[in-house]
């Protein structure tokens, strides 16, 4: 294997007991981070990579994305913009067209979208299944997101049109979970009005549970709701959206190891207001952000875009909020420790690494919406 090293680090961001260093270098070898620290004290390697001043961090890792998809929902946004309210029913067009796309279009779309995040800093990525609904349908989709870092069943994502909701939860909990099960390691579901309630949604989540898959939940997005205080309940890795949260919801999140994955891109684009993150943060929740990557709800892959948002208008600093959107998401999906970790810069940790064009993070808030980064590795692998 070739070793590495970046040097002309600016800043340096670790997430890990070394936190921000200014003059620093890092060392790879193979798909291994092998040393951080200054610039001073820097092993050889066989290859040198100057940085010259600028500011490097780990990959962000988005994990919250729906990129198995066919299909847009541009009317859906376009009609939104004019003052339609969002509902979860707008669900049914992307499962409509999915359905309809041959295997061939579904992998080139979610390889485009994951080539597309990379290039902007992305290096692990969560994708869901849920725009199926069918045993056959989210079988090929759990099958197809596979080439992401990390597969979640999301079959209980929308009612199907002319189904009743407790026979499709039978469905999801029973035939349609054997199969997909070998193929995830998460389980999610949509706890909110116009989706499952409460009861079905621990259905589903127990059912799993007894499968041995994470479990995650899309919670308290369009209303306050009983999501989080079940995520936290059957001790789920993350609860999603959060945009609803009652004083109790802040509380049993900081008292509990369950991530609160905010995904202002989302609430944004379906003109909802922001999570509190200040509140949750001065709690003492771990926070994510995430892009929520999805046809109609959230079209972006722009973790910078997140990061920007949640400073400019979450009262995040950007320390908490390049946090979140690195180690943040690694702890949302159980990868941020132990060999191979991600999120962080650190001896063992996957070489996950994202150089911005600007000396510092700050950079990210300061010039919202300027592409900013000049290099990306993944694994090793340095992507451009």
């Amino acid at each position: 294997m070739t070793s590495t090293v970046i040097t002309g680090i600016g800043e340096l961001t670790t997430n890990d007991e070394l936190g921000t260093l200014s003059d620093a270098a890092l060392v790879i070898d193979g798909d291994r981070v092998v040393w951080a620290g200054p610039a001073t004290s820097a092993p050889d390697a066989d290859e040198r990579f100057d940085v010259d001043g600028r500011a490097v961090l780990p990959g962000w890792v988005d994990s919250h994305t729906h990129l198995v998809f066919a299909g847009d929902r541009t009317a859906e946004f376009a009609a939104r913009m004019a003052g339609k309210p969002y509902q979860a029913g707008g669900i049914a067009v992307t499962v409509q067209a999915t359905r309809a796309a041959t295997d061939a279009e579904l992998a080139a779309n979610l390889r485009k979208h994951i080539a597309e995040a990379a290039a902007q800093g992305t290096t692990c990525v969560e994708t869901k299944t849920g725009y199926g609904l069918t045993v056959a349908d989210e079988l090929r989709a759990a099958k197809i997101a596979a080439e992401a870092d990390e597969v979640t069943f999301l079959g209980a994502h929308l009612v199907p049109p002319g189904s009743d909701a407790d026979t499709y939860v039978d469905l999801v909990c029973g035939e349609m979970l054997d199969a997909v099960a070998p193929h995830v390691r998460w389980c999610d579901v949509f706890c909110e009005k116009g989706a499952f309630d409460a009861d079905q949604s621990r259905r589903v989540l127990e059912a799993a549970k007894r499968r041995g898959l994470g479990l995650r939940v899309h919670g308290n997005q369009l209303a306050p709701g009983p999501g989080v205080r079940l995520a936290v309940e059957l001790g789920a890795a993350s609860v999603d959206h959060c945009t609803y949260l009652a004083e109790s919801d802040v509380d049993a999140l900081a008292d509990s190891n369950t991530v609160a994955t905010l995904l202002p891109a989302c609430d944004l684009s379906t003109r909802q207001s922001l999570p509190d993150a200040r509140a949750l943060i001065d709690a003492g929740a771990t926070v994510a952000l995430a892009s929520n990557c999805n046809p109609g709800s959230s079209y972006t892959s722009s973790m910078a875009f997140c990061v920007a948002t949640a400073v400019l208008q979450m009262r995040m600093s950007i320390e908490e909020a390049v946090r979140a959107a690195t180690w943040g998401g690694a702890r949302a999906l159980r990868r941020e420790s132990g060999d191979g970790a991600v999120g962080v810069l650190r001896a063992g940790a996957r070489a996950d690494i994202h150089v911005l064009d600007a000396p510092s993070t700050t950079w990210l808030a300061y010039r919202p919406g300027v592409p900013l980064t000049h290099a990306v590795w993944r694994a090793g692998a340095r992507l451009r």
